[in-house]
């Protein structure tokens, strides 16, 4: 992609949508926020109170809007920068600027080809097929609305895009430098994700995608994929070729009866301390920016647990809306656009999975409780 058409050719598509989670941003907020996510469980306020203790720490405010928005700046500026005349939109699935909402002033302004981009890097339910069922929900709105009738395309994974990984490896390497220099050699690095219930990690991916031939599915595979990546990097920048490494879990939730992806990274921590590691650097690769579960569920439960162990820890910074980044996902926008109009991609991945598909096919990541149509599907 390297000739002044393709450099900012975006045809077909005529706007880019960032697809969040979104989150509170005032302590008024938070219940609302929660029934939101929780839409559907008849789970009872008091409860959502109780859940949403971790927000009132912050002030009932979730990180993640404004980590949007930083990245939303970035987009626009690299794309102007670039001279990729691409609008770019923001929508979420829980909380202001609604997905539906959104949609609706991008047809309103005209626009009919969506490419969206969604703040999860990695296949999954929650992470991809939800986000599709949420588009899929908001436009048929639009079509009982009678509203203009958008297509709507999907990015492929960046887990293992060299935008994403990179800025990840600077990172940890950032963070072994704030360690005391006489525990650094022997640190360990310890890659954190969102756990998800094992069943839903064993359905991820596609049925012929390549992650899924290792055992624990696409989920899993791809996050081994880019810990080890990250590790390799971190080990020959360092000198420390047997740095030990692994991926940990976090911010499990759910019925404790339900088996869920482990360890925890609290409970691998104190093991780690018993077993006589000096230090330990955190790692969040499952995350894209420092929203509340890198705040809470790190900075704040697993730092207390390593102060309370005596054990020296640091945490590397989400990747968030590092120019690295941006240009990943002008990159990826061109990808896409190329291949729609049928031209020659340079589809560019690290690790030993390749890059992820375009179009997910219907039985991707299903849905754990019941099938749901969803956008950008086979």
């Amino acid at each position: 992609m390297s000739d002044s058409r393709t450099a900012t050719d975006h045809a077909p598509y005529d706007a880019l949508l960032l697809l969040s989670f979104g989150g509170p941003e005032g302590p008024e907020d938070v219940v609302p926020f929660l029934e939101n996510v929780t839409r559907g469980r008849g789970i009872p306020k008091e409860r959502l109170a109780e859940v949403g203790k971790h927000y009132f720490l912050f002030g009932g405010v979730s990180p993640i809007n404004e980590q949007n928005r930083e990245l939303l700046a970035a987009l626009r500026k690299d794309f102007a920068d670039h001279g990729l005349d691409l609008p770019v939109y923001w929508g979420n699935r829980n909380w202001a600027p609604y997905l539906a909402d959104t949609l609706r002033e991008i047809a309103a302004d005209g626009h009919r080809r969506v490419l969206t981009l969604a703040t999860s890097a990695y296949a999954g339910y929650s992470g991809c097929r939800q986000y599709r069922e949420n588009l899929a929900d908001a436009l048929a709105g639009l079509a009982r609305d009678g509203l203009p009738a958008l297509r709507v395309d999907k990015l492929r994974h960046f887990y293992n895009h060299p935008g994403f990984v990179g800025p990840m490896i600077d990172a940890t390497l950032a963070a072994l430098g704030d360690l005391p220099e006489e525990v650094r050699a022997g640190a360990h690095l310890v890659f954190t994700t969102h756990s998800i219930p094992n069943a839903m990690a064993d359905s991820s991916g596609a049925p012929d995608d390549p992650a899924r031939d290792t055992p624990g599915g696409a989920y899993v595979a791809q996050h081994l994929d880019v810990a080890r990546l990250v590790a390799e990097a971190v080990a020959a920048a360092t000198g420390a070729a047997d740095r030990p490494w692994e991926l940990v879990y976090q911010s499990r939730s759910g019925a404790p009866h339900v088996p869920w992806l482990e360890p925890d990274v609290c409970d691998r921590l104190e093991e780690l301390h018993a077993a006589g590691a000096p230090a330990a650097v955190m790692v969040p690769i499952g995350f894209v920016s420092d929203h509340m579960e890198v705040k809470y569920d790190l900075d704040t439960e697993a730092a207390a647990k390593a102060a309370e162990l005596g054990l020296p820890v640091a945490r590397a910074a989400t990747v968030g809306a590092d120019p690295p980044v941006a240009a990943a996902v002008r990159e990826l926008v061109l990808e896409r656009a190329a291949a729609e109009r049928g031209a020659a991609v340079d589809r560019r991945a690290l690790g030993t999975l390749g890059p992820s598909h375009d179009v997910c096919a219907a039985a991707c990541c299903p849905n754990p409780r019941a099938p749901r149509p969803a956008a950008a599907e086979q």
